[in-house]
């Protein structure tokens, strides 16, 4: 339990603490009146700054144990929302996705037609973009008589698949901005379900009973809004960043299909002088005969 209310003590940092202001500042001690030499007056106001801290983190916990039973609920929201945001900074980025190493690599490769080399390419690389090119060439090298319109297709599939876990990745976060705040008014109403109650039932007064009630209603309010709120904000900023990421990923692999477009016109191109030659040979050569006359 005692863990539970330190993690939540340091998410108020990061999101909700300032819903939670204390109704008067803390004590802090007077300053000394006697003169003290400078090297003296660092370390005083850090234990100043220090006790000072102290002070406000216990008259926050004490303000969360008041909110009740949905606290608990509510710090493993603010957990999973806290390690979601680190997940997704360190996850969403643009090498992650689309790297100009893997880029000007696939570029090369596929100009020489080197498609098992680019393969081994995005077997080691973790990216979106390795992954849809691997699709589109497994599929290439294992049918070499598909057409390029099937192997577009291919690709089309994959780039769709990759960006749907792009966008299915960030969802979890909003549902979390979106539970948080109902955890909170359900708190809300069971506070305030218990101070009527208290109300009804006691013959004398309840003032602090019903004050208690509606503290804990108030409470559960704020933290629920305190991590509904800053999951709603890190979630739109992540949605803005996956739908750009997802941009350079088709313009990459538009890129790439371009390239790669080239090279099968150039092997037709090939083919036909081919046959071309060959039926040509093929006719010199029965005119030549005179048994082919």
């Amino acid at each position: 339990m005692r863990s539970i209310f330190v993690f939540i003590l340091s998410f108020a940092v990061l999101a909700g603490g300032p819903l939670f202001a204390q109704q008067g500042a803390p004590s802090v001690p007077p300053p000394p009146t006697t003169q003290e030499s400078q090297g003296s007056r660092v370390p005083l106001a850090k234990d100043l700054a220090s006790q000072v801290t102290r002070e406000r983190a216990v008259q926050f916990i004490e303000i969360v144990k008041k909110g009740g039973w949905v606290m608990y609920p509510m710090a493993a929201l603010s957990f999973t929302m806290v390690l979601l945001i680190v997940y997704y900074m360190l996850t969403i980025r643009q090498g992650n996705i689309v790297s100009d190493k893997f880029m000007n690599a696939a570029d090369a490769l596929i100009r020489k037609q080197d498609y098992l080399g680019l393969i081994a390419v995005c077997n080691r690389e973790n990216e979106a973009i390795a992954r849809i090119t691997y699709k589109t060439l497994d599929f290439a090298t294992k049918n070499p008589t598909a057409s390029f319109e099937e192997v577009r297709e291919v690709t089309e599939a994959e780039g769709s698949r990759q960006a749907s876990i792009l966008n299915q990745r960030i969802t979890y976060l909003a549902d979390v901005g979106s539970v948080a705040p109902l955890v909170g008014l359900l708190g809300t109403v069971t506070g305030m379900i218990r101070s009527f109650h208290d109300l009804s039932a006691a013959t004398g007064a309840v003032q602090s009973q019903v004050g208690a009630g509606v503290s804990e209603a108030l409470i559960a309010t704020a933290g629920g809004l305190s991590i509904g709120i800053p999951a709603l904000i890190f979630h739109s900023i992540f949605r803005g960043r996956v739908q750009m990421m997802i941009s350079e990923l088709e313009a990459a692999m538009t890129h790439l299909m371009a390239l790669l477009a080239a090279q099968y016109k150039r092997a037709s191109y090939r083919n036909a002088a081919r046959s071309e030659a060959a039926e040509s040979g093929a006719k010199s050569g029965r005119r030549s005969d005179p048994k082919g006359i």
